[in-house]
């Protein structure tokens, strides 16, 4: 290990809150392989590889005993695992839920909830994408190297190329990255219908009335993100103006994301957000029917020898 001594050791935080309302179930906790592995184990085994010693969940603590089940208990061997909780009711002092409001405040929000358990840098990833291995060596090397620029934060994010992150069953959502000439984000496009279309890939606006073609390699975001510790207080102070403008304009749905948040640290000179870009495929299951294939890449990825046929037995 290179640097000083003093550095933290980065965490991997894995939001898993908003499990399994994209389909039914809980779909985290489903199988993607004969050996009763789900997509999480992958991404586990690959940041233990790349050397992260902590995980922190968060999840609905509606969820707690599900997940100690399918995976705290058999992870805690080979790596720390701490559970925390996205709860609707933690406010700052002063507001309360809107009433008849069920929908948790979003992504800003869910990492917000770990302030009390992360002291130094982390990385954040979605508990139902597949990743793959370079992503979490990139993500780990980032956050172990050492900061030049006190003025400034040093942010990353993995990104991905488009065609690597689209499903043959319908249409997915993407943040379209638009970076500078060192490969630093000026801004994320987020596109919410993106498909394959004409020979190519596209995205509408408008429930399919006009396309707007996407430009081979692309790069989007999966939601993979390395910050130091200043997020988390710069999640906690910008909390409290958008809860004042989501409750006045739109108490029922408005969400807190995570990238907004960064967007403004970019637009504020705040932050700089390095994108990494990885050449793996992405693999997820947005729609029932895109388990088989993944299923069968999985199988491949182990058959080529880049995990061992039983996850845990080895490692």
């Amino acid at each position: 290990m290179g640097g000083s001594n003093n550095m933290k050791k980065p965490v991997l935080v894995v939001m898993a809150a908003g499990m399994g309302s994209r389909y039914g179930g809980l779909k985290q906790i489903d199988p993607i392989d004969k050996d009763g592995d789900i997509i999480i184990d992958f991404s586990i085994y690959d940041a233990i590889q790349a050397g992260f010693e902590k995980i922190v969940f968060i999840i609905k603590k509606e969820n707690e005993a599900d997940f100690r089940a399918a995976i705290g208990d058999r992870m805690s061997k080979h790596i720390q695992v701490e559970f925390v909780f996205q709860d609707l009711h933690n406010l700052p002092e002063g507001f309360t839920v809107p009433e008849g409001r069920v929908k948790p405040w979003g992504t800003g929000h869910a990492v917000l909830s770990c302030i009390d358990e992360i002291d130094g840098p982390f990385a954040v990833i979605n508990a139902d994408d597949y990743y793959g291995v370079h992503a979490f060596k990139m993500a780990y090397d980032f956050l172990t190297s050492e900061e030049k620029d006190e003025d400034v934060y040093h942010y990353m994010m993995v990104g991905y190329r488009l065609e690597n992150t689209l499903t043959e069953n319908g249409h997915v959502a993407r943040g379209v990255c638009v970076t500078d000439e060192e490969g630093h984000l000026i801004k994320i496009n987020e596109r919410t219908h993106i498909e394959k279309h004409d020979g190519g890939t596209a995205y509408t606006e408008d429930d399919g009335k006009t396309w707007t073609m996407l430009p081979q390699g692309s790069i989007v975001s999966m939601n993979m993100w390395g910050f130091s510790n200043s997020i988390l207080q710069e999640l906690k102070a910008r909390f409290r103006p958008f809860l004042d403008d989501a409750i006045a304009n739109n108490p029922m749905k408005g969400e807190y994301f995570l990238p907004f948040v960064v967007d403004e640290l970019l637009q504020e000179k705040k932050a700089t957000v390095k994108v990494l870009k990885s050449e793996d495929k992405w693999y997820g299951v947005t729609y029932k029917e895109d388990k088989p294939m993944v299923m069968d890449a999985i199988q491949n990825l182990k058959d080529q020898g880049l995990y061992p046929q039983k996850l845990w037995e080895e490692a």
